[in-house]
């Protein structure tokens, strides 16, 4: 599992005092660059040297989160399959999950225009990131 602890901006707040929807995106991607570092481990995202595509995205919102505390993003690895794998995200504060989220990323050749199988040694780390969904904390949440 990955982690991430975030401190929310006041611009991050929306006119009824939350952390607005539209940033839990950009939070959830800030908390895949370790996983995007297996791919490209210096983040160069020339055409030459980045693998990576996003095809889908999808967000649960559970509760709300509020400017006054660490939100504390968990990342983790639902499926891994030939070319795509799904990552699995959660915002937590004050020990309570508030956004589960689920990102699809294909391993992908922009040069050739193809998905590529993942293989080798970013096989293995992903695999070590894996929790298998019914030992995910949010299926046994309360909400």
């Amino acid at each position: 599992m990955f982690n991430l602890t975030v401190a929310p901006r006041f611009g991050d707040i929306d006119g009824l005092g939350h952390v607005n929807n539209t940033v839990l995106a950009v939070w959830f991607e800030m908390a895949r660059n370790p996983i995007f570092r297996l791919f490209t481990p210096d983040l160069d995202l020339s055409r030459e040297k980045w693998k990576l595509i996003m095809v889908r995205t999808e967000f649960d919102f559970l509760g709300e989160m509020f400017f006054n505390g660490d939100v504390e993003i968990r990342s983790y690895i639902l499926r891994i399959g030939n070319t795509s794998f799904t990552i699995g995200h959660e915002a937590w504060q004050n020990g309570k999950l508030n956004v589960r989220g689920k990102a699809v990323i294909v391993h992908y050749d922009f040069k050739n225009k193809k998905a590529v199988p993942i293989k080798g040694k970013i096989r293995e780390v992903l695999m070590e990131h894996m929790i298998p969904e019914d030992n995910i904390t949010w299926k046994n949440a309360k909400e």
